[in-house]
């Protein structure tokens, strides 16, 4: 199994393919994350720690 190449790496993978900045496309990679199936979150834990930020009317998740 390939190792994750981290998600600062990623970013700047979305942002070159896709020509915008790396602040979209750390937007990008967050949404993709929060929708991870459940499965991939077991798999891998830190998914879990990507929060939910400025969205009126959402209650902030804390980091464990």
């Amino acid at each position: 199994m390939k190792a994750h190449p981290g998600f600062a790496s990623v970013q700047k993978s979305i942002a070159s393919k896709e020509g915008i900045s790396e602040k979209s496309a750390g937007a990008i990679l967050a949404s993709a994350t929060r929708k991870a199936s459940p499965a991939a979150k077991k798999k891998n834990p830190r998914l879990n720690k990507v929060l939910v930020k400025n969205r009126p009317g959402v209650i902030q998740q804390k980091p464990y």
